[in-house]
């Protein structure tokens, strides 16, 4: 008796409908199983987005040094950057370096 009131139930009907059934499938293999699902897409859009960072970065870093090199076609310019960067000097010339204590007491 139960199981007869069980089977007219509207609700039951419905999700024991064959094409409901065959849909929710499909839409689960679709969505976790597949080649192209959505985890994988969302994995995609985020290494996309990681790699478009990583191209920015490096665009900035070429404008920079672009901007470096031209700057340093003048040879006042390029003198001030070797004494800067890598300490050279000129003969019987004496260089100090100070380094200013950041920290707040």
């Amino acid at each position: 008796m139960k199981l007869k009131k069980l089977l007219n139930k509207p609700a039951f009907k419905i999700a024991t409908n064959i094409y409901l059934l065959i849909l929710t499938g499909f839409v689960i293999w679709m969505l976790f199983f597949d080649e192209n699902s959505y985890l994988t897409h969302r994995e995609f859009n985020k290494e996309i987005n990681e790699l478009e960072t990583w191209i920015e970065y490096h665009k900035n870093k070429i404008a920079t040094d672009k901007e470096t090199i031209k700057k340093l076609q003048d040879s006042i310019e390029l003198e001030r950057y070797a004494r800067e960067k890598y300490l050279m000097k000129k003969e019987n010339e004496d260089i100090f370096i100070i380094e200013f204590d950041t920290l707040k007491k």
